[in-house]
């Protein structure tokens, strides 16, 4: 057997172990099959039976989206299953299917109007009140099949689930799959930051990123690339990822903090747009956002006392082209256009 030009050959010792490990594994996860209506599904919702883990998305899906998921219901069709919990006090957590609860839930209570349906186009325009007596009673009696994990199901086999299941379909974020993947007192960290008010002035991002968890993302951009920018090549998923680990436990949470604050006062007192492109600005580009926060405090760290005395260069044609998504994942680019605000606000 072949792999990447190298000969392997497995053991009978290998294989050996190999079965303990499945075997070990498998017993990790313990569930059944149920069968739940709509209504029964919804009722527990609104009651806090079937919650929303903190790490789990905001509800994401648009209108169109959400209408689609209703239609399928609505035609009897098959719906991938969702992965619910149970825990220690008697709830179940929703590991998988937040969105399509959500949707079942909004208009379950009239607040979706349906749009953009190609089967059931005749139903376009419907909320769930519209619908005749007999389809709304079809509808809440429909059952929809979750797996229930025992509740002897760790969280990390939990969080590894959520991990996989947002690998399809409407995928996951990174930062939101990241925030479910890897809990600890580094992450709550990263978004107490992302919560910081000056820090929201400063960063202009969309209620619809917000949701996805972007401001998360780019604080935890600011400090891996603060630290590591030079070593990075060019998978931002494995480096931010290898770079929570090694700092869930144990991180200087103190010069983190300190850095974190100088940089966004700085760029508040000395950059009228702040990350912006403009005052009117109302998302900032994860590139930009790159450049002038990890460039603002390697800057800050040589000269802490820092005042610029010309920014002309933030306007400029090569500042601009550095900040340029093309390549916006090559180490080499990165340096440059953090090195480049580094060495100008240094220069004056």
């Amino acid at each position: 057997m072949t792999r990447q030009g190298k000969l392997f050959n497995i053991t009978d010792q290998q294989r050996s172990a190999a079965d303990v490990q499945i075997r070990d594994k498998q017993q990790e996860v313990k569930y059944d099959l149920r069968d739940f209506t709509v209504e029964l599904i919804i009722s527990h919702f609104n009651e806090g039976l079937f919650y929303i883990p903190e790490y789990q998305r905001a509800h994401v899906w648009n209108d169109e989206k959400q209408s689609r998921f209703i239609e399928s219901v609505v035609l009897g069709l098959p719906i991938p299953m969702m992965f619910l919990a149970e825990m220690s006090d008697g709830n179940l957590e929703i590991v998988d299917g937040v969105q399509r609860i959500s949707s079942l839930d909004a208009f379950l209570a009239d607040d979706l109007r349906l749009q953009k349906l190609d089967r059931l186009d005749s139903i376009n325009g419907f909320r769930f009140s519209d619908l005749s007596v007999p389809q709304q009673k079809k509808l809440r009696t429909r059952a929809l099949r979750i797996v229930v994990l025992d509740e002897s199901t760790s969280f990390a086999t939990r969080q590894d689930i959520f991990n996989r299941v947002n690998t399809s379909g409407e995928k996951a974020r990174p930062a939101e799959v990241r925030r479910g993947a890897f809990q600890g007192a580094f992450m709550d960290f990263v978004q107490d930051c992302a919560n910081d008010p000056r820090f929201r002035r400063v960063c202009p991002i969309s209620e619809a990123l917000v949701k996805r968890r972007e401001p998360a993302e780019l604080v935890l951009r600011f400090f891996a690339y603060s630290d590591e920018y030079a070593s990075f090549k060019h998978d931002v998923g494995k480096f931010l990822d290898k770079f929570v680990v090694a700092h869930q436990d144990k991180f200087d949470g103190q010069r983190y903090q300190s850095e974190f604050d100088s940089v966004m006062r700085f760029v508040e007192e000395n950059f009228p747009a702040g990350f912006a492109k403009s005052k009117t600005a109302t998302s900032t580009p994860r590139v930009r956002f790159e450049a002038l926060s990890v460039g603002v405090n390697l800057a800050l760290r040589e000269e802490p006392g820092l005042v610029p005395r010309d920014i002309g260069w933030l306007h400029g044609a090569e500042f601009e082209r550095l900040t340029t998504t093309h390549a916006s994942n090559s180490g080499p680019r990165l340096r440059s256009r953090v090195e480049f605000v580094r060495d100008h606000l240094l220069a004056g």
